[in-house]
This record gives structure tokens, sequence and C-alpha cells, in this order.
């Protein structure tokens, strides 16, 4: 039996949850689902700037936790960026702190 996933602590819902290619319709795109736990590592990875393990730390997950989720999420955006597919953000089991102080007390606990 698998362990079952802890929630993530992320400092912020995204103001944009959709992509998609520009000039295509919608109804003719494959979608992809980026979760919010993925999209917070890269978030701390690739904009912040931040060494993994510290990242890590602001999430309440394990570096090697950490890792595996900036490479799934890497992975969701190549593939959508070299298919040409719509990209989502939702989901997953997250806790949400206070924007801007991602390592606080999460106020709102999400399970999508």
């Amino acid at each position: 039996m698998a362990r079952p996933i802890s929630p993530r602590t992320i400092a912020t819902l995204p103001d944009v949850v959709y992509f998609k290619p520009a000039g295509i319709p919608l109804r003719e795109l494959a979608e992809r689902v980026l979760p919010l736990d993925e999209f917070e590592a890269m978030r701390l990875a690739d904009v912040d700037g931040l060494p993994q393990i510290e990242a890590a730390a602001r999430m309440g997950i394990s570096r090697q936790t950490f890792s595996r989720l900036l490479g799934r999420a890497r992975r969701t955006v190549a593939t959508c960026l070299c298919e040409g597919n719509a990209i989502r953000i939702e989901g997953g089991k997250v806790n949400l702190s206070h924007p801007g102080k991602a390592c606080c007390k999460p106020k709102l606990t999400l399970d999508w």
C-alpha cells in the first residue's frame, strides 16, 4: 500500500490558472494539469532562484520530494510547449500560507 501524500505548503494561489497556445481554439487542444504543489516548486526554484533545500523547507517537504515535484513540473511544461497543449493549474493536497510568507502556519487547507 502506498503512503498517503502529506499536504504541501504553498505561498499563494496563482493569479493565472490557464495557458494555451494563441490562435488555436480550446476545443482543438489537448490539456494537461499542473498541480499546485508542482507549480509552487517551479516558482520557488526557477522564479525565486532558491536552492532546493531552502525551497523544500518552505514547502514543508524533503529535498528529494521537492526534486521529484520540480522534475514532474518541468516535464509537464516542456511537453506542453513542444506539443502545443494547454496547461491548467489546479489540484493537489496543499496548505495555503499567508501571501508572501511561505514559512508561516497555514491558514487554509485545500484538497482537490
